[in-house]
Protein backbone atom coordinates (compact mmCIF):
# COMPACT_ATOMS: atom_id res chain seq x y z
CA UNK A 1 0.00 0.00 0.00
CA UNK A 2 1.37 3.41 -1.02
CA UNK A 3 1.29 6.43 1.25
CA UNK A 4 -0.34 9.59 -0.09
CA UNK A 5 1.88 11.45 -2.57
CA UNK A 6 -0.60 13.71 -4.39
CA UNK A 7 -0.75 17.17 -2.78
CA UNK A 8 -3.83 17.69 -0.61
CA UNK A 9 -5.62 21.01 -1.11
CA UNK A 10 -8.35 22.20 1.26
CA UNK A 11 -11.08 24.29 -0.35
CA UNK A 12 -13.83 26.26 1.39
CA UNK A 13 -16.87 27.08 -0.73
CA UNK A 14 -20.40 26.43 -1.84
CA UNK A 15 -21.75 22.97 -2.64
CA UNK A 16 -23.22 23.12 -6.15
CA UNK A 17 -25.46 20.24 -7.33
CA UNK A 18 -24.49 20.91 -10.96
CA UNK A 19 -20.77 20.74 -10.24
CA UNK A 20 -20.12 23.93 -12.20
CA UNK A 21 -19.21 26.04 -9.17
CA UNK A 22 -17.79 25.79 -5.69
CA UNK A 23 -16.19 22.78 -4.09
CA UNK A 24 -17.34 20.28 -6.72
CA UNK A 25 -15.71 22.38 -9.44
CA UNK A 26 -12.55 22.64 -7.35
CA UNK A 27 -12.46 18.86 -6.94
CA UNK A 28 -12.35 18.48 -10.72
CA UNK A 29 -9.78 21.23 -11.30
CA UNK A 30 -7.53 19.86 -8.55
CA UNK A 31 -7.82 16.31 -9.87
CA UNK A 32 -6.93 17.47 -13.37
CA UNK A 33 -3.65 18.72 -11.87
CA UNK A 34 -3.06 15.53 -9.84
CA UNK A 35 -4.03 17.12 -6.53
CA UNK A 36 -6.61 15.71 -4.11
CA UNK A 37 -9.37 17.99 -2.84
CA UNK A 38 -10.40 18.19 0.80
CA UNK A 39 -13.70 20.07 0.87
CA UNK A 40 -15.43 22.23 3.47
CA UNK A 41 -18.92 23.43 2.53
CA UNK A 42 -19.86 27.01 3.43
CA UNK A 43 -23.32 26.77 1.88
CA UNK A 44 -25.60 24.49 -0.13
CA UNK A 45 -26.93 25.86 -3.40
CA UNK A 46 -30.26 25.24 -5.09
CA UNK A 47 -29.16 25.57 -8.70
CA UNK A 48 -29.32 24.29 -12.25
CA UNK A 49 -27.16 25.07 -15.28
CA UNK A 50 -28.95 28.38 -15.85
CA UNK A 51 -28.94 30.02 -12.43
CA UNK A 52 -28.54 29.76 -8.69
CA UNK A 53 -32.00 30.06 -7.14
CA UNK A 54 -31.20 29.90 -3.43
CA UNK A 55 -28.53 29.16 -0.86
CA UNK A 56 -28.56 27.58 2.61
CA UNK A 57 -25.79 28.82 4.89
CA UNK A 58 -23.71 26.31 6.86
CA UNK A 59 -23.30 27.17 10.53
CA UNK A 60 -19.83 28.72 11.15
CA UNK A 61 -19.11 26.17 13.89
CA UNK A 62 -19.75 23.40 11.36
CA UNK A 63 -17.38 25.10 8.92
CA UNK A 64 -14.69 25.21 11.59
CA UNK A 65 -15.30 21.62 12.70
CA UNK A 66 -15.15 20.30 9.13
CA UNK A 67 -11.75 21.93 8.64
CA UNK A 68 -10.26 21.16 12.04
CA UNK A 69 -10.99 17.43 11.80
CA UNK A 70 -9.32 17.27 8.37
CA UNK A 71 -6.31 19.34 9.38
CA UNK A 72 -5.68 17.28 12.51
CA UNK A 73 -5.48 14.17 10.33
CA UNK A 74 -3.73 15.26 7.11
CA UNK A 75 -1.10 17.75 5.91
CA UNK A 76 -2.23 20.23 3.26
CA UNK A 77 -0.20 21.87 0.49
CA UNK A 78 -2.68 24.64 -0.28
CA UNK A 79 -5.88 26.43 0.71
CA UNK A 80 -8.56 27.96 -1.44
CA UNK A 81 -11.27 30.18 0.04
CA UNK A 82 -14.23 30.66 -2.27
CA UNK A 83 -17.67 32.13 -1.68
CA UNK A 84 -18.72 32.63 1.94
CA UNK A 85 -22.16 33.11 3.45
CA UNK A 86 -21.44 35.24 6.53
CA UNK A 87 -18.93 37.36 8.43
CA UNK A 88 -18.85 34.64 11.09
CA UNK A 89 -17.68 32.14 8.49
CA UNK A 90 -14.96 34.54 7.36
CA UNK A 91 -13.79 34.92 10.96
CA UNK A 92 -13.76 31.15 11.53
CA UNK A 93 -11.75 30.50 8.37
CA UNK A 94 -9.32 33.34 9.15
CA UNK A 95 -8.69 31.75 12.55
CA UNK A 96 -8.09 28.33 10.97
CA UNK A 97 -5.65 29.43 8.26
CA UNK A 98 -3.69 31.63 10.66
CA UNK A 99 -2.04 28.44 11.96
CA UNK A 100 -0.70 27.59 8.48
CA UNK A 101 1.21 30.68 7.37
CA UNK A 102 3.61 28.62 5.24
CA UNK A 103 0.78 27.15 3.12
CA UNK A 104 -0.32 29.16 0.04
CA UNK A 105 -3.86 30.56 0.32
CA UNK A 106 -5.78 31.63 -2.79
CA UNK A 107 -8.78 33.84 -2.05
CA UNK A 108 -11.60 34.00 -4.63
CA UNK A 109 -14.56 35.11 -2.50
CA UNK A 110 -16.88 36.73 -5.05
CA UNK A 111 -19.27 34.45 -6.92
CA UNK A 112 -21.28 36.39 -9.48
CA UNK A 113 -23.74 33.52 -9.94
CA UNK A 114 -25.15 33.91 -6.43
CA UNK A 115 -28.52 35.70 -6.13
CA UNK A 116 -26.83 38.80 -4.64
CA UNK A 117 -24.49 38.97 -7.67
CA UNK A 118 -21.54 38.07 -5.46
CA UNK A 119 -20.89 41.61 -4.26
CA UNK A 120 -22.35 40.94 -0.80
CA UNK A 121 -23.02 43.73 1.69
CA UNK A 122 -20.52 46.31 2.83
CA UNK A 123 -19.83 44.67 6.19
CA UNK A 124 -19.05 41.35 4.51
CA UNK A 125 -16.73 42.94 1.95
CA UNK A 126 -15.01 44.87 4.74
CA UNK A 127 -14.53 41.69 6.78
CA UNK A 128 -12.93 39.91 3.81
CA UNK A 129 -10.63 42.90 3.31
CA UNK A 130 -9.63 43.13 6.95
CA UNK A 131 -9.23 39.49 8.06
CA UNK A 132 -8.75 37.28 5.01
CA UNK A 133 -6.92 39.43 2.46
CA UNK A 134 -3.91 40.03 4.78
CA UNK A 135 -3.43 36.27 5.14
CA UNK A 136 -3.75 35.51 1.44
CA UNK A 137 -0.95 34.58 -0.90
CA UNK A 138 -3.11 35.65 -3.84
CA UNK A 139 -6.46 37.44 -4.09
CA UNK A 140 -8.44 37.04 -7.32
CA UNK A 141 -10.97 39.77 -8.14
CA UNK A 142 -12.55 41.34 -11.20
CA UNK A 143 -12.23 45.10 -11.74
CA UNK A 144 -15.84 45.56 -10.60
CA UNK A 145 -15.25 43.51 -7.43
CA UNK A 146 -12.05 45.41 -6.67
CA UNK A 147 -13.84 48.76 -6.97
CA UNK A 148 -16.64 47.47 -4.72
CA UNK A 149 -14.09 46.39 -2.13
CA UNK A 150 -12.26 49.72 -2.35
CA UNK A 151 -15.46 51.57 -1.44
CA UNK A 152 -15.11 50.16 2.08
CA UNK A 153 -11.90 52.13 2.69
CA UNK A 154 -12.04 55.01 0.19
CA UNK A 155 -14.70 57.46 -0.96
CA UNK A 156 -15.01 57.94 -4.70
CA UNK A 157 -13.26 54.65 -5.36
CA UNK A 158 -14.51 54.53 -8.94
CA UNK A 159 -12.39 57.60 -9.81
CA UNK A 160 -9.14 56.20 -8.38
CA UNK A 161 -6.67 54.23 -10.53
CA UNK A 162 -6.83 50.47 -10.19
CA UNK A 163 -3.18 50.40 -9.10
CA UNK A 164 -3.99 52.38 -5.94
CA UNK A 165 -6.65 49.86 -4.91
CA UNK A 166 -4.17 47.04 -5.46
CA UNK A 167 -1.53 48.86 -3.40
CA UNK A 168 -3.93 48.96 -0.43
CA UNK A 169 -4.32 45.18 -0.60
CA UNK A 170 -0.66 44.31 -1.07
CA UNK A 171 0.20 46.80 1.65
CA UNK A 172 -2.06 44.91 4.07
CA UNK A 173 -0.06 41.69 3.60
CA UNK A 174 -1.54 40.04 0.49
CA UNK A 175 1.39 38.95 -1.66
CA UNK A 176 -0.31 38.98 -5.08
CA UNK A 177 -3.53 40.42 -6.50
CA UNK A 178 -4.92 39.00 -9.73
CA UNK A 179 -7.34 41.41 -11.41
CA UNK A 180 -9.40 39.73 -14.11
CA UNK A 181 -10.88 41.34 -17.21
CA UNK A 182 -8.35 44.15 -17.54
CA UNK A 183 -7.24 45.78 -20.79
CA UNK A 184 -3.82 44.76 -22.02
CA UNK A 185 -1.54 45.99 -24.76
CA UNK A 186 -3.31 47.18 -27.93
CA UNK A 187 -6.66 46.89 -26.15
CA UNK A 188 -6.56 43.11 -25.76
CA UNK A 189 -8.49 41.54 -22.89
CA UNK A 190 -6.21 40.26 -20.17
CA UNK A 191 -5.79 39.22 -16.58
CA UNK A 192 -3.18 41.21 -14.67
CA UNK A 193 -1.05 39.94 -11.78
CA UNK A 194 0.26 42.51 -9.29
CA UNK A 195 2.53 42.44 -6.28
CA UNK A 196 3.71 45.22 -3.97
CA UNK A 197 6.02 46.57 -6.69
CA UNK A 198 3.33 46.79 -9.37
CA UNK A 199 2.48 44.70 -12.41
CA UNK A 200 4.16 41.30 -12.44
CA UNK A 201 2.63 40.03 -15.69
CA UNK A 202 -0.34 40.39 -18.00
CA UNK A 203 -1.97 37.34 -19.53
CA UNK A 204 -3.96 38.08 -22.67
CA UNK A 205 -6.90 35.89 -23.62
CA UNK A 206 -9.40 35.59 -26.43
CA UNK A 207 -13.08 36.00 -25.62
CA UNK A 208 -14.90 32.78 -26.52
CA UNK A 209 -18.49 32.79 -27.81
CA UNK A 210 -21.23 31.56 -25.51
CA UNK A 211 -22.24 32.08 -21.90
CA UNK A 212 -20.39 30.08 -19.27
CA UNK A 213 -20.91 29.17 -15.64
CA UNK A 214 -17.84 28.40 -13.57
CA UNK A 215 -15.12 30.06 -15.65
CA UNK A 216 -13.68 32.04 -12.73
CA UNK A 217 -13.90 29.06 -10.41
CA UNK A 218 -11.96 27.02 -12.96
CA UNK A 219 -9.19 29.60 -13.08
CA UNK A 220 -8.82 29.98 -9.32
CA UNK A 221 -9.06 26.22 -8.77
CA UNK A 222 -6.29 25.52 -11.27
CA UNK A 223 -4.19 28.34 -9.84
CA UNK A 224 -4.56 26.91 -6.32
CA UNK A 225 -3.54 23.42 -7.43
CA UNK A 226 -0.50 24.69 -9.32
CA UNK A 227 0.71 26.75 -6.37
CA UNK A 228 0.19 23.73 -4.11
CA UNK A 229 2.43 21.83 -6.53
CA UNK A 230 5.14 24.42 -5.91
CA UNK A 231 4.90 26.71 -8.93
CA UNK A 232 5.61 30.39 -8.37
CA UNK A 233 2.64 32.69 -8.86
CA UNK A 234 3.64 34.00 -12.30
CA UNK A 235 4.16 30.56 -13.84
CA UNK A 236 1.16 29.10 -12.00
CA UNK A 237 -1.06 31.82 -13.45
CA UNK A 238 0.26 31.28 -16.99
CA UNK A 239 -0.51 27.57 -16.77
CA UNK A 240 -3.87 28.13 -15.05
CA UNK A 241 -5.03 30.51 -17.77
CA UNK A 242 -3.95 28.10 -20.51
CA UNK A 243 -5.85 25.29 -18.77
CA UNK A 244 -8.96 27.44 -18.27
CA UNK A 245 -8.98 28.51 -21.91
CA UNK A 246 -8.95 24.84 -22.93
CA UNK A 247 -11.69 23.95 -20.45
CA UNK A 248 -13.90 26.73 -21.87
CA UNK A 249 -13.12 25.82 -25.47
CA UNK A 250 -14.32 22.28 -24.69
CA UNK A 251 -17.27 23.35 -22.51
CA UNK A 252 -20.43 21.27 -22.50
CA UNK A 253 -24.11 22.12 -22.25
CA UNK A 254 -25.63 19.84 -19.64
CA UNK A 255 -29.13 21.25 -19.77
CA UNK A 256 -30.99 24.30 -21.03
CA UNK A 257 -28.69 26.80 -19.33
CA UNK A 258 -25.09 27.93 -19.63
CA UNK A 259 -22.03 26.07 -20.84
CA UNK A 260 -20.03 24.23 -18.16
CA UNK A 261 -16.22 24.08 -18.53
CA UNK A 262 -14.80 20.63 -19.25
CA UNK A 263 -12.15 20.45 -16.54
CA UNK A 264 -11.01 17.03 -17.74
CA UNK A 265 -10.49 17.98 -21.39
CA UNK A 266 -6.82 16.99 -21.19
CA UNK A 267 -7.56 13.54 -19.75
CA UNK A 268 -7.58 10.79 -22.43
CA UNK A 269 -11.05 9.39 -23.01
CA UNK A 270 -11.30 5.66 -22.50
CA UNK A 271 -12.73 2.84 -20.45
CA UNK A 272 -16.11 1.20 -20.54
CA UNK A 273 -17.90 4.24 -22.02
CA UNK A 274 -15.59 4.14 -25.03
CA UNK A 275 -16.18 0.42 -25.57
CA UNK A 276 -19.99 0.62 -25.81
CA UNK A 277 -19.97 0.18 -29.60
Amino acid sequence: MQNQTSPLVLTFGMSDPVGALGIQADQAAFAAHRCHALTVATGILVADSARVEDMQEIDPDWVMDQARVLLEDMPVAGFKVGALASIEQASAIAEIVSDYTDVPLILDPFLSSLPDSGLLDEDMVSAIHQILVPQSTLLMVSQVELARMAETWREGADTVPLEEHVAELTGSGCEFVLVTGTTGAKGARSNTLFNAEGVVAQYEFQHLPGTFIGAGTTLSGALTALMALGFEAEEAMRRAQEYTTGALANAQRFGMGKLVPDRFYRVPFGGAAQDKD
